[in-house]
């Protein structure tokens, strides 16, 4: 059953990176915002006169936490009529007519094989959901390797929070990649996501599954990879972007 159409008011604006911004909503009518990590909201934007051209989706990229504020990381797309709004007319106070939470794109439970959490640029939301999720909760888990592809160092998001959560949590493991830097830091990854989950997972010999959230050209490439390593489809997760 779909939520209602409700109100938020966005509370906090911060910049991530040049093209990525990070929006705190307050859901009032609410006392609490409740939500699997992995699941996205839907804001109705006054962008357009039919309402399915008004239709925005985003994932969550906080993990529910009791209270009735959620948050998301949105991109600038060029030439994208809503980011376009979200950035140039929501300022803190503005309001925001939103419904869910909706999705099933969630971690399976119990978590009984090694999880490979595979995304590109704002992508990472809701694994940023899930891991801190497991972590504050003290969920059982398998190995979890969180791999995550963008361009250049400044493109990363949540790179030292993800850092320390790999420090704090045992079998949580942050593989940041960047596709256009010369040189990386240490425990970092020159290139692109796809060499790392082959790597690790030894080409398929270890039992897995694997959720994919970003753009299709990843998405397709890893779904083509991780077939051919010998993996069933229904190991295969998706969350599509663009």
């Amino acid at each position: 059953m779909l939520e209602p159409w409700r109100t938020g008011t966005v509370i906090r604006i911060e910049n991530a990176t040049a093209q990525t911004r990070r929006f705190w909503i307050q859901v009032p009518e609410l006392p609490s915002f409740d939500f699997k990590p992995g699941q996205f909201v839907t804001l109705d934007l006054p962008i357009h006169e039919q309402k399915n051209k008004r239709w925005r989706s985003y994932s969550i990229a906080s993990a529910p936490d009791g209270t009735n504020v959620f948050e998301l990381v949105i991109v600038l797309l060029e030439g994208g009529l809503g980011t376009h709004y979200l950035f140039n007319e929501i300022t803190v106070g503005s309001e925001l007519l939103l419904r869910g939470p909706q999705g099933k794109f969630t971690l399976p439970e119990p978590l009984t094989e090694d999880v490979y959490l595979i995304c590109t640029g704002t992508g990472i939301a809701p694994f940023r959901s899930m891991a801190q999720f497991l972590h504050a909760n003290k969920l059982p888990h398998q190995q979890i390797h969180l791999i995550f592809g963008c361009r250049k160092l400044e493109d990363g998001l949540y790179v030292d929070e993800l850092r320390e959560l790999e420090r704090s949590e045992p079998g949580f493991h942050f593989h940041p990649c960047y596709s256009r830097e010369p040189e990386v830091p240490a425990a970092s990854h020159k290139g692109y996501v796809h060499p790392v989950y082959e790597q690790l997972t030894d080409n398929g010999k270890k039992p897995a599954k694997f959720f994919l959230c970003g753009w299709k050209v990843m998405i397709d490439e890893a779904k083509q990879r991780i077939l051919a390593m010998g993996y069933d489809k229904k190991a295969i997760h998706l969350e599509l972007y663009g």
